[in-house]
């Protein structure tokens, strides 16, 4: 968030004006503060992601939920309601059971839903247009 302030002062008074623009998120919000990119290629740092014991031999599902959970830190719906430029948010749904296999075991489903928000000109989902 970047806050101007223009400070005005007269010989009998003063003035305090604040503008504030709001930017979309940056890297470091979304990802964590040690996250880089180049043309090519994200590196987001593992210690940087809640929850994640961070190991050579992490999963690629452990790493998408620890990344959509460092995601719902920042990109919340209250920011997004606040910030135009903020195109995506994320919330948490609730929790629910539902049984597996052939020993009918019970598991724990939990929600996390990411929604994305553009103008309505185009019926698929384009990453470049957020």
């Amino acid at each position: 968030m970047l806050i101007k302030i223009n400070r005005f002062i007269s010989r009998f008074s003063s003035e305090f004006l604040f503008v504030l623009q709001m930017a979309e998120p940056t890297l470091q919000e979304i990802f964590g503060n040690n996250v880089t990119q180049d043309a090519s290629t994200i590196t987001i740092a593992k210690n940087d992601l809640p929850s994640l014991t961070a190991s050579a031999t992490n999963t690629g599902e452990s790493l998408l939920v620890a990344i959509n959970l460092k995601a719902l830190e920042n990109l919340t719906q209250a920011n997004f309601d606040e910030n135009l430029d903020q195109s995506v948010y994320v919330e948490a749904g609730l929790s629910s059971f539902v049984n597996r296999g052939a020993e009918n075991a019970s598991y724990r489903t939990d929600q996390l839903t990411v929604n994305l928000a553009k103008l309505d000109t185009d019926s698929t989902i384009n990453p470049d247009n957020y």
